[in-house]
């Protein structure tokens, strides 16, 4: 698979078959990941992979905060307090699609909460990865992450596998460094659910759409 290929293929995977994957296949994709650039070469990621026991313990966890309203903080401002345009439209453009697709009408509030508390359980993946930071590296190691990221993504396309990053997973910060033993200092930057795709699952039959180029690119002689 050439690697544009691998960029249209890969989506936001939210639901996953419980087929585990093999150790090997993951330290594959890490191990293609860490060739990701890095500011200095910093390589700034920490990378915590959590199956079995463990990830069920975490789920849960996270899932009985929330239902208790607990919304949880993250370690750092992911979304603006204040949502304008175009970015607000296509914020909500997006959760259309998603509650459309799963036929959830908007005034059914108890199936959108449980579709929001399916993120705690990776939606279902048999591995969730926990990306951390070191309290001391600042807003340059975030662009460095978003390119290792990214490359996990890619290459859990080329393996076979499908992917879901996702924020809501770094949303109980001080659960998740506790239970898997990182100092509270550290930055919990996000998780990602990784696994087998339930493709027949009509949640996974449907892409937001992007931008042309014209919209967001300029060019200058």
């Amino acid at each position: 698979m050439n690697v544009t290929d691998a960029l249209k293929a890969r989506k936001s995977t939210r639901a996953f078959l419980d087929t585990p994957v093999g150790r090997e296949k993951i330290e594959k994709i890490l191990s293609a990941a860490r060739h990701a650039p890095s500011g200095t070469n910093a390589q700034p990621w920490q990378v915590a992979v959590v199956t079995g026991k463990k990830k069920g313990e975490l789920s849960a966890g996270m899932e009985k905060l929330f239902r208790q309203g607990d919304m949880g903080e993250m370690d750092y401002q992911y979304y603006p307090v204040k949502w304008q345009e175009p970015f607000k439209k296509r914020k909500i453009t997006c959760g259309l699609q998603l509650y459309s697709t799963l036929k959830i009408a908007r005034k059914d509030k108890e199936k959108r909460y449980e579709q929001w508390v399916a993120n705690y359980r990776g939606f279902g993946a048999p591995v969730i990865l926990f990306f951390f930071l070191d309290p001391v590296m600042k807003t340059g190691s975030f662009l460095d992450y978003g390119m290792f990221i990214q490359s996990i993504m890619l290459a859990a396309v080329e393996e076979g596998l499908a992917t879901c990053a996702q924020a809501a997973l770094g949303q109980y910060p001080e659960l998740i460094k506790e239970s898997l033993g990182y100092d509270q200092e550290t930055i919990l930057v996000c998780g990602m659910a990784l696994g087998y795709e339930a493709k027949e699952a009509p949640v996974n039959n449907y892409r937001t759409p992007r931008e042309d180029i014209d919209v967001f690119t300029s060019f200058f002689d």
